[in-house]
C-alpha cells in the first residue's frame, strides 16, 4: 500500500473518531476543499453523478470515485464547507424540473428560478445525463428551421433534428444569428398558433448562457421579452462569477429540458453560448480533480465531453412521436484558427458549421458568413421546394464572385462574362445584408431571391440593392399579400405563380422608378 494511501486513512481514522456514529455505507467528511472541488471520505456507495448533500446545505456531485477518495464538484453554496464538514448521499442522479412551465422562465443549471417569479411547477424531473437515443428511433433531418436570415436559410439551411456549428471570432455576430433564430421562431409559432392550423408545429427555444457576465445575459433576457420571444422560451443561465461545476452541469440540463419536448412529439431549438467557455470549465475541475492533462491541458475525455452532449439531439420517427431537437452550438475561435483543438472537435461532432469571419464583419458584410467554408451537411433537404427552386445556384454564385474578387485586382481589362459574374455577385451580398433583430418571413425571402435571380435588381446601383429590397418588402407586405400567403401555402413556384410574381414586380420597378424619379430612394 502506497504511504499515500496509508497518510488517507489515517487522516480518515482521526476524523471519524472524533465525529461517532457516522455511517461509512452514506455518510462521509470532508477531507479537502479547494476551487469549487472537495474530497470526501467514506461514501463507499456513492454512484457517478449522483447528488451528495453537505452539512451547511450546499449541493454537490460525485464526478471522481477513487479508491478511498470521492471527488465532489460543489454546484450551490459551498462558503462555509470545510475540513470535517458531514456528506451524505441522496441515492439520487442529478436531475431537473421538465415541462412547458418552465417556457417564459430563467433559471440555473440545477433548474432553480433566477428571475425573481417564483417557483415552477414541474411536469416531472429528467436525468442531467442520458443515453442519446440510437440509430433505430431516429429518422432523417426533412422539415426546414428558419432563422429568418436571407443568407443561412438559403445557403446553409438547417434541418430541425440537425447540429449546426455557428462559429467564429469573439464579436464577429455568432450570438446574434442565434437570437435571431430563436425570435423568428416565436415569429413563426405566433403565425401558425393564430391560423389554427392542426398540423402547425411550435418549436420552442432554450438559450443557454455558459459564463457569460450577468449585464450581457440580463440584456438578451430583456430583448428576448421585449420582442415577444420569452413566451417560447427558456433561459438556461451559469454566469462567469458561478461554480464551475454550474457552467459545466448547464448545457447538459438544458438539454434535458429540451429532450422532454422531443420525447412528448413536440420540437425544440437549443443554443449553447458557448461551448469554448464550457470546455474550459470542465478544464478547470478536471486539474482540480488531478485528472490527467493531455493536449493544452484538456483532459482525454474532452470530445466525449461534446460528443455525449451534441448526440442527444434528433429527429424522431413517427413511431417514436416524431418529436426533434435541433442544436446550434456556439465556439470561439482565436485569430479565426478553426483548426485548434475544441473547434475541430465540435466540428467533426456537428452536421454543418456556420463560420463568421472577421473581415468581412469588419467591410461591413453583416452576417459576416464566409461562403467558403461554411456548410449544412443535410442541404436542400430542410428547404421547402420553393426555396430550392429559387436558391440553387446562390452560393455557387457567391462563392465564384470571391474568387473572381481576387483576380480581378490584378486584372486591367476583364471579360463581358466575368463582369457581368461580378455584378451579379456584388448584388446578391448587398442583398444578403441584413440588419440583426430584423428576420424575414419566408415568402419574403423567396420574393427577394426570385427577384435577384431574374434581374430586377439589375439596373439599380450597388449602393440603393439593401433600400430597394426594404422598399420592395414594404411594398409587396401592403399591396400584394394575397400572392405572399399563396407562395407560403403551397410552398412551391409552378410556372402561374412564377408568371404572377413576373408581374408585380414588374408594377415594383415602375413604383420604385417613380420614387427614385421623385427624391424618395434616400429614406427607404
Amino acid at each position: 500500500m502506497s504511504q499515500g494511501g496509508d497518510l488517507l486513512r489515517q487522516i480518515r481514522a482521526e476524523i471519524e473518531a472524533l465525529r461517532p456514529g457516522i455511517v461509512e455505507e452514506n455518510v462521509g467528511c470532508v477531507i479537502a476543499v479547494a476551487d469549487g472541488v472537495a474530497q470526501v471520505s467514506g461514501l463507499s456507495q456513492v454512484r457517478l453523478n449522483e447528488v451528495v448533500h453537505f452539512a451547511d446545505g450546499s449541493k454537490g456531485l460525485a464526478l471522481n470515485l477513487e479508491e478511498d477518495l470521492v471527488g465532489v464538484a460543489i454546484l450551490s453554496g459551498g462558503a462555509r464547507i470545510g475540513v470535517g464538514l458531514e456528506v451524505k448521499t441522496t441515492g439520487q442522479l442529478l436531475s431537473v424540473p421538465v415541462g412547458m412551465k418552465l417556457l417564459g422562465r430563467a433559471v440555473n443549471g440545477l433548474g432553480e428560478p433566477i428571475d425573481g417569479l417564483g417557483k415552477i411547477s414541474s411536469q416531472g424531473h429528467y436525468p442531467v445525463e442520458k443515453i442519446a437515443h440510437g440509430i433505430i428511433p431516429r429518422r432523417s433531418v426533412s422539415q426546414p428551421i428558419q432563422t429568418g436570415i436571407l443568407a443561412v436559410d438559403s445557403m446553409i439551411p438547417i434541418g430541425r433534428g440537425q447540429r449546426e456549428l455557428i462559429i467564429g471570432d469573439r464579436a464577429t455576430g455568432k450570438t446574434a444569428i442565434a437570437l435571431d433564430t430563436i425570435l423568428n421562431q416565436a415569429r413563426i409559432n405566433r403565425r401558425g398558433l393564430a391560423s389554427q392550423d392542426k398540423n402547425f408545429r411550435p418549436v420552442y427555444s432554450i438559450y443557454v448562457s455558459i459564463g457569460q457576465k450577468r449585464a450581457a445575459l440580463a440584456r438578451t433576457v430583456q430583448l428576448l421579452e421585449s420582442l415577444g420571444a420569452m413566451e417560447f422560451t427558456v433561459v438556461v443561465a451559469e454566469g462567469a462569477s458561478e461554480n464551475p461545476a454550474g457552467q459545466y452541469i448547464a448545457p447538459y440540463a438544458a438539454t434535458a429540458m429540451g429532450e422532454w419536448f422531443m420525447d412528448n412529439g413536440m420540437d425544440a431549438l437549443i443554443v449553447y453560448d458557448d461551448l469554448s467557455k464550457h470546455a474550459v470549465a470542465y478544464r478547470q475541475i478536471s486539474l482540480v480533480l488531478k485528472r490527467p492533462a493531455g493536449r493544452q491541458a484538456y483532459p482525454g475525455d474532452i470530445f466525449y465531453l461534446h460528443s455525449r452532449l451534441l448526440e442527444r439531439s434528433a429527429k424522431l420517427n413517427d413511431d417514436h412521436g416524431g418529436g426533434s431537437l435541433t442544436a446550434l452550438p456556439i465556439v470561439e475561435t482565436q485569430a479565426g484558427d478553426v483548426a485548434a483543438y475544441i473547434p475541430t472537435n465540435i466540428i467533426s461532432i456537428t452536421d454543418g458549421q456556420i463560420y463568421l469571419d472577421t473581415e468581412l464583419f469588419n467591410r461591413g458584410v453583416r452576417p459576416a458568413i464566409a461562403t467558403g467554408i461554411s456548410v449544412s451537411r443535410v442541404g436542400s433537404a430542410a428547404q421547402i421546394t420553393a426555396f430550392k427552386q429559387v436558391a440553387g445556384k446562390v452560393k455557387l454564385e457567391l462563392g465564384q464572385y470571391y474568387e473572381m474578387l481576387a483576380f480581378a485586382q490584378f486584372g486591367s481589362e476583364l471579360d463581358i462574362r466575368t463582369r457581368q459574374q461580378l455584378d451579379r455577385g456584388a448584388r446578391i451580398v448587398e442583398l444578403f445584408k441584413q440588419s440583426q433583430l430584423e428576420p424575414k418571413a419566408v415568402e419574403i425571402q423567396i420574393l427577394l431571391l426570385w427577384a435577384v435571380q431574374n434581374g430586377i435588381f439589375d439596373a439599380i446601383p450597388i449602393g440603393e440593392i439593401q433600400a430597394a429590397a426594404a422598399h420592395m418588402e414594404r411594398w409587396a407586405t401592403s399591396s400584394q399579400a394575397e400572392l405572399l400567403g399563396e407562395i407560403f401555402q403551397r410552398g412551391e413556384l409552378d410556372g402561374s405563380l412564377e408568371k404572377r410574381l413576373e408581374k408585380a414586380l414588374g408594377l415594383w420597378k415602375s413604383v420604385h422608378g417613380e420614387s427614385r424619379t421623385a427624391g424618395e430612394a434616400a429614406p427607404l
